[in-house]
């Protein structure tokens, strides 16, 4: 496969070869500053938790480059933060999250259609409201795009963020599938927001339907939580943007990532565009540890990514290409979180076996059974047979390479946030920083 890129590149520069163009603020949705710091507060608020001990940030970090530093996280039943969160002894979590918590860097693109690691949410003018989910026809309208509607579907998981079925009005009403509607698990978390006058004020200076009068709406909550992540982590300042606009060159080890990942090593086959991702899904035949995302009655570790969504055989095991932008800061890496180095991840694109376990960072949670998948040959063999991965060997000098280009995709300026932690929210619960 190697030679026969190789030969491609000197007949013709196919377009995933093709460096992209830079950044361009009309790539972006607008923001208004007062959405940003409504979005802000409700981001790091637990009161949107079934046991208003769990907010969006506790998944979602700045201090772990918007994700959580492990592999798979410990939702409801976790105490802590981070790769120190662990499992609380008197309420154990059922088990790990299923999937590894993704980065949200430049989410608030207008390219970004498809969310989640199988794109369970995506835009599609047929559905209502324009936007498909796993609630099909019962899907709200009112949320801003799919950045607004994905934010949101944690807040029903009892993994996540819902708690136990019989733990809090949210999980029992989740338990009995009430999403929307009076009573529903949606409606009950906005009567909590709206319950607390600061929002109330905050709506109603950031949306002048609620000002003359409407009623606070779940989808407001969600459109505000979009409007932050969208401003707060917009990256578009690193040294690879900065060659993009022709303002410097790269550093010569990046510089040799670059030629690779755009060049021989076919990375940008799949990693294409200005946020090195084709929106598509692709089977990589990358080893599965957790629970795997399987319904409580369903047996077995599996998680067969995108063909859970269509029902397609050819969909099995092929998840969504991620944005390389701030890859660096976003380990573990993988659909499982299932290596802990970004030099090993590059390395595993190029070969089918030799997996560490030790790669996995998965804090102690008793009776769990990480390695089901990982044990079981039938389930390997089924991945291995999906594989869309070109069978290609990367020496080591060709991993650091490139390496030190996915390093070069590190913003300057998001990291840090620009608007930051809060000091406090409305609720006056703990704030995850």
């Amino acid at each position: 496969m190697r030679l026969g890129l190789i030969a491609l590149l000197l007949v013709a520069e196919p377009v995933w070869a093709q460096v992209p163009d830079p950044v361009r603020n009309a790539d972006y949705v607008p923001v208004s500053e007062a959405e940003a710091r409504l979005g802000q507060l409700l981001f790091y608020d637990q009161v949107l938790s079934g046991n208003r001990n769990i907010s969006c940030a506790t998944c979602h970090n700045p201090r772990f480059g918007t994700s959580d530093g492990v592999s798979l996280s410990l939702g409801e039943g976790g105490v802590g933060l981070g790769p120190g969160r662990v499992a609380d002894p008197d309420n154990l979590p059922e088990q790990r999250v299923p999937r590894n918590s993704p980065g949200l860097w430049n989410l608030g693109a207008r390219e970004f259609s498809v969310l989640f690691h199988d794109g369970r949410i995506e835009a599609d003018a047929s559905q209502p409201g324009g936007i498909r989910t796993p609630l099909g026809e019962d899907m709200l309208e009112g949320f801003s795009g799919v950045l607004s509607a994905q934010t949101m579907f944690p807040v029903l998981s009892q993994d996540e963020m819902a708690g136990h079925y019989s733990e809090n009005d949210v999980s029992r009403a989740v338990r009995l599938g009430r999403i929307t509607g009076p009573g529903g698990a949606w409606d009950l978390i906005t009567q909590r927001v709206a319950g607390i006058a600061a929002y109330r004020g905050m709506f109603a200076e950031t949306y002048p339907e609620i000002a003359a009068g409407r009623a606070i709406a779940f989808t407001d909550i969600a459109n505000a939580i979009a409007g932050f992540i969208a401003a707060e982590w917009r990256s578009d300042d690193s040294p690879f943007d900065a060659y993009l606009r022709g303002e410097r060159a790269l550093e010569a080890p990046a510089e040799a990532g670059r030629a690779l990942f755009y060049g021989a090593a076919g990375c940008a086959v799949c990693h294409s565009g200005t946020f090195q991702t084709d929106q598509q899904f692709h089977a990589m035949g990358l080893v599965q540890i957790g629970p795997g995302k399987v319904a409580r009655f369903e047996s077995g570790a599996q998680d067969t990514g995108r063909m859970r969504v269509t029902g397609r055989v050819q969909d099995a095991y092929r998840f969504r290409t991620p944005s390389l932008r701030n890859v660096a800061l976003t380990g573990p890496y993988g659909h499982d979180g299932a290596y802990r180095e970004l030099y090993d991840f590059v390395a595993a694109h190029g070969r089918s076996d030799g997996y560490d376990r030790s790669q996995a960072v998965l804090p102690d949670l008793p009776g769990a059974e990480d390695w089901r998948a990982l044990d079981d040959p039938a389930e390997r063999a089924a991945i291995a047979a999906a594989s869309e991965r070109p069978d290609m060997v990367l020496s080591e000098a060709e991993v650091q390479a490139l390496v030190a280009f996915l390093n070069s995709l590190t913003g300057e300026s998001a990291v840090a946030g620009r608007l930051g932690v809060p000091d406090a929210v409305p609720s006056g619960l703990p704030v995850d920083r």
